[in-house]
């Protein structure tokens, strides 16, 4: 992948994402951190407030009700964090911040965020990878965009 100079690249997962702009050229990628934003997991005692609901009987069967599942949720709080990084890079497309974005990310976050993007950041996009790369250095994430084989997760 040709990386264009000043490129934004965001790393991102549930719970951390970075900002890394290309400060080398289309030949040569050399990624350097502009930002970054980690999410906090909080322990089920801190987010949860009741035990899980009971379901009614199905009418008239004489069986009793079940309960119902429990929600996840840190699986909310991680596309919560997702569908607010999603308005970070909008409104950093609609203040001209960049001209290129390329989106590396596992699926789960992908899928949050690909519906947020607003037409301008969509236009934007030079390139997406479905790939867990938040933990992983800065040279790995360069030789994915390369194109090169990054060492294995």
């Amino acid at each position: 992948m040709t990386l264009p100079h000043d490129a934004l690249v965001l790393v991102a997962d549930g719970r951390k994402a970075l900002f890394l702009r290309n400060r080398g050229d289309e030949q040569r990628i050399d990624l350097r951190t502009a930002s970054h934003r980690t999410r906090e997991d909080r322990k089920d005692s801190d987010i949860k407030t009741d035990a899980a609901g009971r379901s009614p009987a199905p009418g008239g069967s004489g069986l009793p009700g079940g309960t119902m599942g429990e929600p996840d949720f840190h699986q909310q709080e991680e596309d919560r964090f997702a569908r607010d990084l999603a308005e970070k890079v909008n409104a950093m497309a609609l203040d001209g911040q960049f001209d290129a974005l390329v989106v590396v990310a596992p699926a789960r976050t992908m899928g949050e965020l690909r519906p947020l993007w607003h037409k301008e950041v969509g236009a934007r996009i030079v390139g997406e990878h479905v790939k867990e790369m938040t933990d992983r250095p800065i040279p790995d994430i360069e030789a994915l965009l390369a194109g090169e084989a990054a060492p294995p997760s």
